[in-house]
């Protein structure tokens, strides 16, 4: 097996952190990399959906071996909204305008707790695998720091003080939802 995989992302943030996660052992390779232009739709009702939506339209259409995620902020309090709909949750996929929703409706609420869950659809010889990251924690009242993207500012993980914002991408990767999604991934391609 050639050790390169094409990543269906255009996300230049999860690029950095999946090749930052993988290291020497595959290059990662973007959408843009092999002239894939089009918008995949993520018309699925959940992560899972949503990442295979995506390695299945660049398998198919592409006849790459590829792999997807679907990322979801999932908040006890709000039945675990934004979850599939978090990249776009309010109208946009403005991370600022997200965020400042998810304050907004949680402004009066006391049970903060939410996890971070991470979906990676990999297709390897037309064979579907699915792995799973999950980091919990709580919603933050007011942001803080200016790392990371999406709703790091808001977000602290379970154990630390500090928001994935605020965090080295290194230690971030050490414990987030992606970073143990891609962990998983990783080990099974190692014992291909």
């Amino acid at each position: 097996m050639e050790n390169k995989l094409v990543f269906a992302t255009n996300n230049a943030h999860k690029l950095e952190e999946v090749q930052a996660k993988v290291g020497n052992i595959f290059k990662i390779v973007s959408l843009a990399e092999i002239n894939c232009n089009e918008d995949i739709a993520e018309t699925g009702l959940t992560l899972q959906e949503n990442a295979s939506i995506k390695s299945q339209y660049i398998n198919k259409n592409y006849n790459l071996n590829c792999f997807a995620d679907d990322t979801g902020l999932e908040i006890k309090a709000l039945n675990n909204e934004p979850g599939v709909f978090s990249a776009r949750y309010s109208g946009s996929r403005d991370f600022k305008h997200n965020m400042d929703l998810v304050l907004l409706k949680m402004r009066d609420i006391t049970d903060r707790a939410a996890r971070f869950r991470t979906v990676v659809s990999l297709i390897i010889d037309d064979k579907e695998i699915l792995f799973e990251g999950i980091v919990n924690g709580k919603i933050r009242e007011t942001p803080s720091g200016n790392d990371g993207f999406g709703y790091d500012p808001i977000f602290e993980p379970d154990g630390y003080d500090i928001t994935f914002a605020e965090m080295s991408l290194e230690d971030k990767n050490r414990i987030s939802h992606r970073g143990l999604a891609m962990e998983k991934l990783i080990g099974f391609l190692k014992g291909i």
